[in-house]
């Protein structure tokens, strides 16, 4: 332990004195069902997403569906290899001095976190500024943004996303093993060094800057398509945006809930330096409910598919009552009618009807 300034042995100098503890049994089966439950999911959601892709290949759909479909494929790739290491390490019983003694493993497990963890805020932004510029600037994006590009914005993210993850190994930083002794990454204990500072706070700045256009982005859209319905009438063409930009908003929503308690933690760590108040539990469970993300993502496309919500809107019709809503068409056409009579009662045409009737009957 004495050595831990050694290259080999560079992560373990965490596990002198480790305050949190967690249960092996109840570890190990949560993390055995949440990678079950993310692999299914997100294979079900990229199932769903690819047929989507050939229907809408050559239209301005296809973009999106590319776009989410790299989302949901590095969410089901962090559910396989986080989970699968997180398991391993469980299973072991976190005895990282035996089976990672050149340290490894920590080094891959590191890398896989902060790669897995900001791939997908990344994605999500690129997709926030892919559907407003196709709602904003149509001309624009018809021919710009082909599957070409598209493919190329995602080998640039991927790019930029593994070359952050490996900054640390490239300057010699080696990730630490948390006081948990249950996942790798930055150091956040004793936070010294300008350096390790700066790591952490590059990441949780990136993250909420992703999060921050996605919301920006968002909102134009959104304020884009309701003032283009309002302005006229004509839906076609238009109602795909309104089911892309409903994803959009669920996406970012849970991405804000469940990403917004690490990576402020992470940039608390990073600003108050040693004297940090954060507790293992407290970065433990921010940890967890960041790993949600990456199960409730696919669900979003499952779940909200215009020909779901066209069910849910009948089923909901259904149990609302068919006869309430017949007696609010009715209200509204016995006022629609009474506002055209009086429309026609105030006309001047009617006005000039009505004063030739008793000329007629007197001539008579």
């Amino acid at each position: 332990m004495n050595s831990s300034k050694s290259p080999g042995l560079a992560g373990f100098g965490i596990l002198k004195n480790t305050t949190c503890h967690t249960e092996k049994k109840i570890s190990v089966f949560f993390s055995i069902i949440f990678m079950t439950v993310g692999i299914l999911s997100n294979s079900l959601a990229i199932a769903i997403l690819m047929k989507a892709y050939q229907r809408f290949r050559q239209k301005s759909k296809a973009s999106f569906l590319l776009l989410a479909s790299g989302l949901v494929v590095t969410d089901l790739f962090g559910h396989l290899i986080n989970g699968a290491i997180a398991v391993f390490v469980y299973a072991s019983d976190k005895d990282w001095i035996r089976f990672n003694q050149s340290n490894i493993l920590c080094s891959v497990f590191g890398i896989c976190m902060v790669f897995f963890g900001l791939c997908p805020l990344f994605l999500g932004s690129v997709m926030a500024v892919e559907r407003c510029i196709g709602v904003t600037q149509p001309i624009f994006h018809s021919t710009k943004m082909t599957s070409k590009h598209v493919k190329m914005m995602l080998t640039m993210v991927c790019v930029f996303a593994v070359f952050i993850a490996l900054l640390p190994i490239l300057r010699f930083r080696a990730y630490q093993i948390q006081a948990s002794r249950t996942w790798c990454f930055y150091k956040t204990e004793h936070v010294e060094d300008w350096e390790d500072r700066f790591y952490l706070l590059l990441f949780s700045c990136l993250g909420l800057l992703a999060l921050a256009i996605s919301f920006l982005c968002n909102a134009v859209t959104g304020i884009t398509l309701l003032r283009d319905k309002f302005k006229s009438q004509q839906r076609q063409g238009r109602s795909h945006h309104f089911e892309m930009i409903i994803q959009l908003l669920a996406i970012m929503c849970v991405s804000c809930i469940c990403w917004s308690p690490f990576l402020v933690t992470m940039a608390r760590i990073g600003i108050n330096e040693g004297r940090s108040k954060e507790t293992c539990e407290t970065i433990l469970f921010a940890l967890r409910m960041a790993t949600w993300n990456q199960i409730l993502d696919p669900w979003v496309y499952i779940l909200l598919r215009k020909a779901v919500l066209k069910n849910l809107y009948k089923i909901t019709r259904g149990c609302c009552g068919v006869h309430i809503i017949n007696l609010h068409m009715l209200e509204l056409s016995s006022i629609k009618n009474s506002l055209k009579v009086a429309a026609i009662s105030e006309s001047p045409v009617s006005s000039k009807q009505i004063n030739l009737q008793p000329l007629s009957s007197t001539g008579q």
